[in-house]
């Protein structure tokens, strides 16, 4: 008996097998149509143009995306692990429940599009465009987002613990429980933003301005908001970086 199988039989022998057990085997196809359950892993498609097109469930773990048009596509429930999305455009575009962990994308656009339950941990995203976007529970733990723009933005529940939003803009975003430990705040614009419980505890938040946020019952226990602007602010039952609770009629400052 042959101690060892030479590639090509060993090869076709688990493809038999495969079929056998009614399971169909999937392998990266780069010029495969865009369709739902394409498999793009580590395609390079940069500069290409997808617009309106429905990649739901697809898996694009790797791929170069640069330069690439999703405007209004249908990306829901999409593996896009360790994409390269530089200057990418997913305007308008669908993608709920999606998975961007690590990615590459600065200066991506993401206007108005729908990001519920989304998972950009660990992303690079400087400069990136969130407005408008509708983002509940999404999660950006420890996403560089420097300079990001989530002007009129929905982000509810959304988890940006020790991400980096130096500069970033929240002017007149909705993130009502939204989790901000620990996360960098410089010069970060909060004007006219709703932080109703939010959680900014130790949060390194000096120079950022809150002029007429809504802060009520939220927590900034042990963070850093030396020179921050407050001007404005409901601090309704506000938990002040000195565990002080404001009083009810706190506005601009807590008493």
């Amino acid at each position: 008996m042959e101690k060892s199988l030479p590639g090509q039989r060993l090869k076709w022998l688990i493809l038999i097998a495969l079929y056998l057990i009614g399971t169909n085997p999937v392998f990266s196809a780069c010029n495969d149509t865009a369709m739902p359950q394409v498999n793009w892993a580590n395609c390079d498609l940069s500069g290409k143009d997808f617009k309106n097109k429905d990649l739901s469930g697809s898996v694009m773990t790797g791929a170069n995306f640069n330069d690439t048009d999703f405007s209004g596509a249908t990306l829901e429930n999409v593996d896009l692990n360790f994409a390269s999305l530089v200057n990418t455009r997913f305007d308008n575009a669908r993608m709920n429940n999606s998975r961007l962990l690590a990615v590459k994308a600065k200066g991506a656009s993401f206007k108005a599009a729908l990001l519920e339950n989304c998972r950009f941990s660990r992303a690079s995203l400087p400069n990136a465009d969130f407005t408008a976007v509708k983002a509940d529970r999404a999660n950006f733990y420890e996403a560089d987002l420097q300079s990001a723009v989530f002007s009129a933005a929905q982000l509810n529940n959304a988890n940006f613990e020790q991400s980096n939003l130096s500069k970033a803009d929240f002017t007149a975003t909705v993130m009502n429980e939204a989790k901000l430990s620990s996360a960098r705040l410089h010069a970060t614009r909060f004007v006219d933003a709703v932080l109703y419980k939010a959680v900014l505890d130790k949060a390194d938040a000096r120079d950022a301005d809150f002029t007429g946020a809504d802060l009520s019952k939220a927590s900034f226990r042990e963070a850093e908001i030396e020179e921050s602007d407050f001007t404005g602010a409901i601090l309704k039952d506000t938990i002040w970086s000195n565990y002080k609770r404001c009083r009810t009629n706190s506005i601009g400052v807590c008493r």
